[in-house]
């Protein structure tokens, strides 16, 4: 191994006038940050240099199932820029290798390159901290056996493409059913798997309510999928050839030549915890409005790594989206590059499906309503995507939540067919502007048969949500 001295060693920077900005992540967070402190400031002022352990750089992680299950053809359709983009843009990007270490105190990491093992000190003026989230693997036998995978980056998605195209068997089973669960059984349905969905929850999609859960549970056993649900996965078998062979619960076990898992992620965090950085009840590292971790004058962090704060229920939470990431990496990079910007918090919104359902929520579950201590109505309505009589007018069913008594929308969720998913940004933006549900039934949307009814869903809702504040 070897430690580097000069420009890259220990301390300040030495010859050079301009300060240096480091960036540990080469994803979404990560090298927005760069990149907008590019834009806010050149070579001469702001040297800029990039960690990434991985093979990629600024890719979509969302868009990796659908990758999977054949929509996307080409993985480097994915990628919004390249290494080599970002270097022509005078950012010193060093993929394969891993920061191992954060030495707040004296200013600097240490790194280490994949391939060789070889390690150096990196000294830093401000710091950005873009680890990102990793796929929970339970502590169970068999959980780490050829033929598991987590997908979580590209490189996941390179690595479970890599096993089916060997993988002669036909049978995968995904443990989970969350957004990573569902829209991986979708994948692997699309590529002709005989697939089965292993749930410890009481219905799929644990960010909607129970009862809306249930609609996805169903159009997922429609589309062939079986659901195995309130089951708590014990171990995973392996054969002969140590590859795992099936997934085993309390009551049965089920064959499989090939297993993802969709449990969920957890924030990347171990470097900051190690470096004495602030963690929050999730796990994720805690910021201000700037982004700058507390505590901290010159280290900011973003993306599925941090804590971010709800504006509904008032608290911090841990959600692992691409936009937030994006967003975070604005405001980083607006601010270590000189400026000022701040990112206010999040309503909890995001859209997904499984074929041709699509589910959508926003704002705060009945758990999530209970936990904080808000008491609220709840309403439940079934519409159409269209006018009834127009051509291929689809159901959906809206779910609203509002505050006893003063009516304010606390939350909405969405199932349905072509055209529900997206409505959920109408009460997206209501929950951001703290509006009513009374002062909902009053938004001039955008109205004609093929697009609507002439109350939409969510209006329906609403004013079903109205009449019972109104009586309580």
């Amino acid at each position: 191994m070897s430690m580097s001295g000069a420009s890259r060693g220990t301390g300040r920077r030495t010859g050079s006038g301009a300060e240096r900005l480091v960036v540990i992540g080469g994803d979404a967070a990560g090298m927005s940050a760069a990149s907008q402190a590019r834009r806010m400031k050149g070579p001469d002022e702001l040297e800029i240099v990039a960690f990434e352990r991985g093979h990629f750089t600024s890719y979509s992680a969302c868009g990796i199932p659908y990758w999977v299950g054949g929509d996307v053809t080409e993985r480097d359709q994915l990628i919004a820029r390249t290494p080599e983009e970002h270097r022509a843009r005078d950012i010193d990007l060093r993929m394969r290798t891993e920061v191992t270490e954060i030495d707040v105190g004296r200013g600097r990491v240490r790194a280490r390159d994949v391939d060789s093992g070889a390690e150096s000190w990196t000294s830093y003026d401000k710091l950005v901290i873009a680890t990102g989230a990793r796929p929970i693997r339970p502590d169970l036998p068999g959980a780490d056996a050829p033929g598991v995978h987590g997908v979580q980056t590209l490189d996941d998605g390179q690595a479970l493409l890599d096993t089916l195209a060997r993988t002669r068997g036909r049978r995968a089973v995904v443990v989970g059913a969350g957004y990573i669960g569902v829209e991986m059984a979708e994948a692997l349905i699309n590529r002709g798997y005989e697939v089965t969905v292993v749930n410890r929850g009481k219905e799929p999609m644990s960010t909607l309510d129970p009862d809306m859960g249930r609609l996805v549970h169903e159009a997922m056993e429609g589309l062939g999928i079986t659901m195995v649900n309130d089951a708590e996965v014990t171990k995973l078998l392996t054969g002969d050839d140590g590859r795992v062979r099936a997934v085993v619960t309390d009551d049965a076990e089920y064959p499989a030549d090939v297993v993802v898992l969709g449990i969920g992620v957890r924030p990347e965090t171990g470097l900051a915890k190690a470096a004495g950085l602030p963690l929050g009840n999730h796990g994720g590292l805690l910021t201000d409005l700037a982004m700058r971790v507390r505590g901290q004058q010159n280290v900011w962090a973003g993306g599925d790594c941090v804590e971010v704060l709800d504006l509904v229920s008032g608290q911090e939470r841990h959600i692992a989206l691409g936009t937030h990431a994006n967003k975070h990496g604005q405001v980083i990079g607006t601010n270590a590059g000189g400026g000022y910007a701040t990112f206010p918090g999040v309503v909890g919104t995001a859209v997904s499906k499984v074929c041709d359902l699509e589910i959508a929520r926003t704002g705060l579950r009945e758990k999530d309503a209970l936990r904080v201590g808000l008491q609220f109505e709840s309403v439940t309505i079934e519409s159409t995507s269209r006018a009834g009589y127009y051509p291929d007018a689809s159901p959906m069913t809206v779910k609203m939540l509002a505050e006893r008594r003063t009516g304010r929308l606390l939350g909405v969720q969405i199932v349905g067919r072509e055209g529900a998913g997206k409505r959920v940004d109408i009460a997206a933006v209501a929950l951001t502007a703290g509006m009513t549900v009374e002062q909902m039934t009053a938004l001039d949307l955008g109205y004609a048969p093929p697009f609507s009814p002439v109350w939409d869903p969510v209006l329906v809702a609403a004013r079903k949500a109205a009449v019972k504040v109104r009586a309580s």
